[in-house]
């Protein structure tokens, strides 16, 4: 079932200015256009937060010197807020020059304690980038932001990918498996986990209710987070947000396509070979801007 497509946008203001730019300062339609860039987080389910200050935006025009937007000040974001279609806003209608772009940097601040993660216990813990990634965290995606036009992006940043405990050493490390989304030409998937497949399927719902992998492509047998084909592109957790009773997740920022949706109570460890009973499975399509509704009925498979 598909409904009118809604983007629920918590919006962090965060202002700009335009350190540098390359190109013409000529602001005529002819030459610019207008970019919104957003930033979101796929779930994760062993953190309580993960905090994350940046210091800009970065972007490379293809034939041009790389522009910097550099904040007013630095912002620092607990990107486990930014889900389920929540987003910060990092450009709101920047005017820049025109064009295909090589990649867009998020500018990360190196500062000691600018960068920590708070885990189920509330203990709080170091993040660091390895010293590769120590320029920012650079998504090589190309994209267009149209003459006289507008373009409106969202970068998903996963936290369940990025984000490793290295065992044995004190803090988390960061390696960010980021991916840009064109909001003109995304959507939505979501829907509700029935109560009685939890009870199946749960030691207890209240605590864990599970999670609904997200693959690419049709008819995929779902798999857990272990490096090897088929990776999920995300996986969101079925949760009681209102206490109501009633557990609902939602799959957003999702390029249009084919899918394949599976439930799981099983707990994955990110990079083990786990065996993860799924139910459920099915095959959807996603189309731009709309919302794909799948339930997870008691009597799945």
């Amino acid at each position: 079932m598909k409904h009118p497509f809604w983007k629920t946008l918590s919006v962090i203001a965060i202002g700009a200015s335009l350190a540098a730019c390359g190109g013409s300062d000529d602001s005529s339609s002819s030459t610019t256009g207008t970019l919104s860039l957003g930033l979101t987080d796929a779930p994760v389910d062993s953190l309580k937060s993960v905090f994350i200050t940046f210091n800009g935006v970065s972007m490379k025009p293809a034939d041009g010197e790389a522009i910097v937007f550099e904040f007013d000040e630095p912002k620092t974001l607990d990107l486990l807020t930014l889900q389920g279609g929540n987003a910060a806003a990092l450009l709101d209608d920047a005017t820049v020059q025109a064009g295909a772009y090589e990649w867009v940097r998020l500018d990360v601040s190196e500062l000691d304690g600018d960068l920590y993660v708070i885990d189920d216990n509330e203990g709080q813990h170091p993040l660091t980038i390895p010293s590769v990634a120590q320029t920012g965290l650079k998504l090589v995606s190309g994209f267009t932001v149209p003459a006289g036009g507008s373009a409106d992006f969202t970068i998903d940043f996963d936290v369940r990918k990025s984000i490793v405990d290295p065992g044995g050493f004190a803090g988390y490390k960061l390696k960010p498996a980021l991916r840009l989304i064109d909001n003109v030409q995304a959507g939505n998937i979501g829907g509700t986990v029935d109560g009685a497949l939890l009870a199946a399927q749960c030691a207890n719902s209240q605590t864990y209710a599970g999670l609904v992998y997200v693959f690419e492509g049709t008819d995929i047998v779902p798999n857990d987070f272990d490096g090897t084909d088929p990776e999920a592109l995300m996986a969101v957790p079925a949760a009681d947000g209102d206490t109501d009773g009633i557990f609902t997740y939602k799959a957003a920022f999702l390029s249009e396509g084919e899918y394949t949706v599976a439930y799981t109570c099983s707990v994955d460890e990110m990079g083990a070979n786990d065996e993860l009973t799924f139910v459920g499975t099915t095959s959807v399509s996603v189309l731009a801007n709309e919302d794909t509704t799948v339930n997870f009925e008691s009597n799945a498979e």
